[in-house]
């Protein structure tokens, strides 16, 4: 499969780190942000690579020449003049004929980049977006898409938002399918000539992706892994922690993550019985500093919760992830984020007005019992052995201890946890300060 590497932007926000080298050039633990991104490909067989170059285009091209120094073979479109984003994609077409992975040159990574190809394979689709949550979500490009994964809005900073909406954040790597390059109203011999004066550009996010909207072709592939963009002085230095740090590569899927799991009801927020209506949905005080530490020991923050509610008629699925998603809002309005969801919609008792027969039954998924976990565990490669399971109830510690995981219990009792804490807070404090001290 070819990679498309887009390098050409000037990179003005980030001038002050460097301004006589394209942004791409710029150096992480040694080497340009751009090399560790080869070596991520190469690494996983991606080894037939094409930049786009445009701004100071021969410090790239003298640096990576032809690639075999690299163990890749690259070669080049050198944009003579802007042709948008998407422009060098088009005059490329001809060499496009199978689907090709298509990456910025300026975002950090290290990613499972077969996994993130079967995904698509697997949806069949023309397009799949890399998704992620982050810690801004609120300035991000969010994503809505259906239960399927497929895109259904694409929401920039700019637009207006629904109140909650899923911290589901548009990363910049893709999986394209060459046909949707003929489906742009825009062809290769166009792009650069004057058109009513003007030249003729094309823009990948509002010409290309964006139409797909709605159209069932286009996929979300959720994943934690690292990828952050390094635009701007305060972000760069960011990255380079994390680099320093071990954060970057340990958070590629291909190595065992660690996880912590929590209970959400009297854990992350208040606890009021059965939450029925979102409107009695309330953080609790120190949830999101508690799960923003969490995010930042590099650690997994994943959120298992029984919800009975569901069989029992009271809740919908679509009201309980609107729920969801105002938890997830109020958390990113903090600069916190949860990396996955697991729910038990079963209730093995049965009698209650409004019921749904089919979700009346003893699962395998519902706390003491540890599905939710294990399934996570499959899913994101999580070592259980170094996990934790934190939450206000006897439940919580069972299914933690019975998938294998270190247990806090939030409250009073004895359950045989590893753990006792008053607040989710005071558990965060505590795991970053062991974890600070490893």
């Amino acid at each position: 499969m070819k990679t498309v590497i887009m390098a050409g932007g000037k990179g003005t926000r980030i001038s002050s780190v460097a301004s006589d080298i394209p942004k791409p050039m710029i150096r992480i633990q040694g080497k340009p942000v751009l090399e560790h991104e080869i070596e991520c490909l190469r690494e996983q067989g991606f080894t037939d690579i094409i930049i786009t170059v445009s701004h100071l285009a021969e410090h790239i091209m003298n640096y990576f020449g032809d690639g075999s120094g690299f163990g890749v073979n690259i070669s080049y479109y050198i944009e003579e003049q802007p042709l948008g984003n998407a422009g060098a994609l088009l005059k490329l077409r001809s060499e496009l004929t199978e689907d090709f992975l298509l990456l910025n040159a300026d975002a950090v990574f290290d990613i499972d980049f077969n996994r993130f190809v079967a995904y698509h394979r697997e949806k069949g689709g023309l397009v799949t977006l890399f998704t992620h949550p982050n810690s801004h979500p609120y300035d991000s490009g969010v994503l809505i898409a259906d239960d399927n994964g497929a895109v259904e809005r694409w929401l920039t900073k700019e637009d207006v938002r629904p109140q909650w909406y899923r911290n589901r954040v548009n990363a910049g790597l893709h999986v394209l399918s060459p046909k949707v390059l003929d489906m742009c109203g825009i062809s290769a011999d166009e792009v650069g000539c004057e058109r009513d004066g003007k030249t003729v550009k094309a823009d990948l996010d509002r010409q290309i992706l964006k139409p797909l909207c709605g159209s069932g072709k286009m996929f979300c592939y959720d994943s934690p892994e690292y990828v952050k963009d390094m635009g701007t002085p305060d972000r760069y230095e960011a990255v380079c922690a994390d680099f320093a740090a071990g954060r970057v590569t340990a958070r590629n899927l291909k190595h065992r993550q660690r996880a912590v799991f929590l209970d959400r009801d009297g854990t992350i927020n208040k606890y009021v019985g059965f939450l029925r209506d979102i409107d009695d949905f309330e953080l609790e005080e120190g949830a999101a500093q508690a799960v923003k530490l969490i995010n930042g020991s590099g650690s997994l923050a994943i959120v298992a919760t029984n919800q009975p509610v569901i069989a029992r008629g009271e809740v919908t699925f679509g009201e309980l992830s609107e729920i969801h998603n105002k938890m997830e809002t109020l958390l990113g309005q903090e600069g916190a984020y949860l990396d996955g969801i697991y729910f038990c919609p079963h209730h093995p008792h049965k009698g209650y007005e409004g019921e749904i027969p089919e979700l009346k039954f003893d699962c395998e998924c519902r706390k003491p019992k540890a599905g939710m976990l294990l399934k996570a565990a499959e899913e994101l490669n999580i070592d259980l052995s170094r996990s934790w399971m934190v939450g206000d109830g006897e439940n919580d510690i069972l299914a933690g201890k019975a998938a294998g995981c270190r247990t806090a219990l939030i409250g009073e009792g004895d359950f045989g946890q590893d753990m006792t804490v008053d607040s989710l807070l005071a558990f965060a404090e505590r795991f970053a300060e062991e974890e600070g001290e490893k």
